[in-house]
């Protein structure tokens, strides 16, 4: 199951909640469960952009649109992926930025389409910086207008791989694109692009609360699903960057390890074995020839 929170700056008292994909209201939003979504059997069908907001019930009463947040669903195995290059979610301003997207056929009939911050679905073309030539999008000169949520359509229009990029003109931070990977390493860096060297000595938090302080780098080195969260970095020069979530992926299991490692103790006597055999053989043809 996946589950969606909408919260409230304050108290939340007298609100219900209304969840939208692309701002069309869902039918099975659970308005008034105290701000939660929940998908119990998660769909490719429900790979999407989703945004809430509450109301009052009398007077009515409606707050803004939430931030849009970007959900994927994917098989075991995907059937595209969105590459960015250069590879992070937040960008600099007047710079060039590729999003392509690649799956196993390399085939070409996918196209990049993005979803606004006003909350407008369009091509990767409709810009006269952005170009899309086959299965990438190209933005020559990158603005801040360029901030969305940008994923892959097929040719029969099924959507993949959504991904929230922030284009901004002042401090950055270096965070993946992709989930990470559980018991991997993870390394993000606070980037400004009129400092040589382009790394910040900064502040680095996590949802909200500080986690390192006037480092150039921080390093996780072994993720796990604790580590998911927002993530920013702040110089008390330069200012702070927009938040990056940060997803963590299963990692392998002590049992897949164990399993792994008793199959090749098992093998370990039999090739053993056949070594000492096939040595054998070896010093009586040698025997015999004498």
């Amino acid at each position: 199951p996946v589950t969606l929170i909408c919260e409230v700056n304050g108290s939340s008292t007298g609100w219900t909640f209304n969840y939208s994909n692309r701002y069309q209201l869902l039918s099975d939003s659970s308005r008034g469960a105290g701000g939660n979504y929940t998908v119990s059997s998660a769909a490719l069908n429900h790979t999407g952009v989703y945004v809430c907001r509450a109301e009052t019930d009398k007077p009515v009463i409606y707050t803004t649109y939430s931030n849009t947040q970007p959900l994927w669903v994917t098989g075991v195995s995907p059937l595209v992926s969105l590459i960015i290059s250069p590879s992070r979610t937040q960008h600099f301003t007047s710079v060039s930025l590729s999003l392509s997207c690649k799956d196993q056929r390399n085939s070409d009939g996918w196209r990049v389409r993005r979803y606004t911050v006003s909350g407008q679905v369009e091509d990767c073309s409709s810009s006269p910086w952005r170009s899309q030539i086959g299965s990438t999008c190209t933005i020559s000169y990158t603005s801040t207008a360029d901030t969305g949520v940008y994923w892959c359509q097929s040719e029969s229009g099924e959507n993949y791989h959504p991904v929230n990029i922030s284009v901004h003109s002042g401090v950055i931070l270096e965070s993946p694109v992709h989930p990470v990977t559980g018991g991997d390493s993870l390394t993000l860096h606070c980037l400004y692009p009129y400092s040589t060297p382009p790394n910040l000595r900064a502040d680095f938090y996590k949802d909200g609360s500080l986690i390192q302080n006037q480092t150039t780098e921080m390093i996780i080195s072994t993720v796990s699903k604790s580590h998911e969260g927002f993530y920013y970095c702040k110089h008390p020069e330069r200012g702070e960057t927009p938040k990056s979530w940060i997803s963590v992926r299963g990692e392998m299991s002590q049992i897949s390890v164990l399993h792994t490692l008793s199959s090749v103790l098992a093998v370990c006597p039999y090739l053993l074995v056949t070594v000492v055999l096939i040595f054998k053989c070896y010093r009586m043809r040698g025997k015999i020839a004498d």
